[in-house]
């Protein structure tokens, strides 16, 4: 299986250079000492750790899987698993961007985000573990109630507890408001919680000491819709250490990330505590989804990622017929296949992808410490807008971009790709799910053009839209990033058609939303990638002369690559739109078979 290289020179440009975190994370309260030696030293402590650590890992464990005992309703991880973990806590990285009054760092989200990506490159299945438990301490942090943050967080924030989300049942996945799962109170103010969760992920292991399940369920009497869903804590072991009535029925069969355990939980009238208000837990939930989301995303930027690796590194060795110009070495049977316009296709639309998706997330990752810790209202505000549209665009996006990567990385190299023990398999396996759960792409979609575009008349989409204007406007004579600026300019203007065109016809039909929202999420990708590009290539072109000219000139012609080659996707996408609902609404049901 290929080597993993943690990028660190780009993770150094995207922080430094592009989004100069420096100039702003130690200015804003509570980040004082999050200076740039100190996200050096941690992120290469965290490259370390995946490179020597998680990476061996990673294909044994996909062969072995997750074993479950239905004697004991227990699950064991695969060889290491265990070990690693241990370590990774010793390291402190569970408690690097929690609150210092519960025993975290009180690190920015701009330094965690990369060690997240750095483990989804490494070992995604294993890197789900710390992550779920993360999202559990972060709806803890913001709705439990003192007694709970104080009794849940520190043990999460020093990972000897983890944590899981427990959302989907047998016949409901993305409509919660069918949700059976009940809660009965008892006299002493927790609750008994009755019901089947299916897809946990991390619902069962031997890493830590205690899990602690949010689990969503209904009160007596409340509301059918998602308007009586509440959330409950629910711990795998009680205060008093007797064992809750809360078990693994099963661990999934499936198709990747095969090391981490997707269970099917049990609640037989486990014991749960409410977190946050009754019928309010969908909202409490989200808190978690939303991180969850992030986190998919970086999945498909980290196996993208660790997909280039590979494939480059198997393009530059593997001999193949010779260059179509000539021979490029002469002295050997046949030529590189890096030498071959189709391999190097697909070799930097895995580099223009996951570059740009790296420079997103470092993006967000500021927003999310602005809405934080800015003390202007208006600043967090702004920052908190341009998090919520986003999401659902590095959400599916960047994972359908991640899923092109592992696929294009399998394709390189050929007949060998499709073989096991190279790897590469593995990483198309993995990251196809990242396209499905916290929410189907699909669903992203309908999130992002009718919640977050047209709900509120397009007002978060103007704010980032306003953004790249100015950032066109400042560089409209500048010769350098013409290639940019011009279809950057266009591409806003029939965004903003676009999206009034779909807004008016879905007031006559609510269908019209629902056809044009894939392609509309993944003309607002292009739209935010394009942008980034162009901001690197504006740091590039002006670093130029001043040391590492290697690096800035590859940034610079991969950003024009992905201009001239997966940019014009534009144009597709906005016919596709214009196309309407009719063509896919036209066709009787009980014509699909014919």
């Amino acid at each position: 299986m290929p080597a993993y290289n943690a990028p660190l020179r780009d993770f150094d440009f995207v922080l430094n250079e592009l989004i100069k975190v420096q100039d702003i994370i130690p200015q804003l309260p509570g980040y004082e000492e999050a200076t740039q030696d100190i996200f050096t030293s941690y992120l290469e402590a965290a490259a370390q750790f995946c490179e020597s650590e998680l990476a061996p890992l990673n294909r044994q464990a996909d062969e072995e899987g997750c074993q479950f005992d239905p004697s004991t309703k227990s699950v064991t991880t695969p060889p290491g698993f265990k070990e690693a973990y241990k370590q990774y806590c010793e390291l402190g990285f569970p408690a690097l961007d929690c609150d210092p009054a519960y025993g975290g760092q009180g690190m920015p989200k701009s330094l965690a985000f990369p060690v997240m990506e750095m483990q989804c490159s490494s070992n995604v299945a294993w890197s789900m573990y710390p992550g779920l438990s993360h999202g559990a301490y972060a709806a803890i942090h913001a709705h439990g109630s003192d007694e709970q943050k104080a009794t849940y967080l520190p043990r999460l924030v020093d990972g000897s507890w983890t944590g899981t989300m427990c959302l989907t049942e047998p016949h409901c996945g993305t409509d919660l408001g069918l949700l059976k799962t009940r809660a009965e109170p008892n006299a002493d103010g927790s609750y008994r919680i009755t019901g089947t969760k299916i897809f946990i992920s991390a619902g069962e292991h031997d890493m830590s000491d205690n899990i602690i399940h949010l689990v969503l369920a209904r009160l007596p009497d409340a509301p059918k819709d998602v308007k009586g869903i509440s959330l409950f804590i629910v711990p795998k072991f009680l205060a008093d250490g007797r064992r809750n009535t809360v078990a693994c029925g099963s661990l999934e069969h499936k198709m990747g990330i095969k090391a981490n355990a997707t269970a099917v939980i049990n609640l037989d009238e486990a014991q749960g505590w409410l977190i946050g208000e009754a019928n309010k837990g969908l909202a409490c939930m989200f808190t978690m989804m939303n991180a969850a989301r992030l986190g998919c995303g970086m999945q498909g930027l980290g196996i993208g990622e660790a997909s280039f690796q590979g494939a480059l590194a198997y393009a530059r060795e593997r001999l193949q017929m010779r260059a179509l110009t000539g021979n490029k070495c002469p002295d050997k049977p046949a030529d590189p296949i890096i030498v071959h316009p189709d391999v190097r296709r697909m070799l930097l639309t895995q580099k223009a992808y996951t570059e740009a998706g790296r420079a997103l997330t470092a993006l967000l990752a500021l927003q999310l410490d602005i809405e934080d810790k800015h003390p202007d209202a208006a600043q967090r505000q702004d920052a908190a807008d341009l998090v919520a549209l986003l999401t659902p665009v590095a959400k599916a996006f960047m994972t359908d971009n991640g899923f092109e990567a592992a696929n294009m990385g399998m394709q390189v190299f050929g007949g060998h790709g499709f073989i096991r023990e190279w790897g590469m398999e593995q990483l198309v396996r993995d990251c196809r799910i990242s396209q499905i759960y916290e929410g189907t792409n699909g669903i992203q979609a309908i999130d992002l053009l009718g919640r977050k575009v047209l709900l509120d008349q397009g007002q978060k989409l103007r704010k980032f839209t306003k953004q790249i204007h100015q950032f066109c406007q400042a560089n409209e004579g500048n010769a350098k990033l013409a290639e940019y600026i011009a279809p950057l300019s266009r591409l806003m203007k029939d965004v903003g058609e676009v999206t009034m065109g779909v807004g008016m016809a879905s007031l006559q039909n609510k269908d019209e939303a629902g056809a044009a929202a894939t392609d509309y999420l993944r003309l607002i990708g292009h739209l935010t990638y394009a942008w980034l590009w162009a901001r690197m290539a504006e740091v590039a072109h002006a670093s130029l002369g001043k040391g590492d000219d290697a690096f800035y000139q590859a940034k610079i012609a991969t950003g024009r690559f992905y201009m001239a080659k997966l940019f014009p996707e534009v144009h597709t996408l906005l016919a596709r739109i214009k196309g309407g609902a009719a063509p896919l609404m036209a066709l009787d049901e009980e014509h699909f078979a014919f």
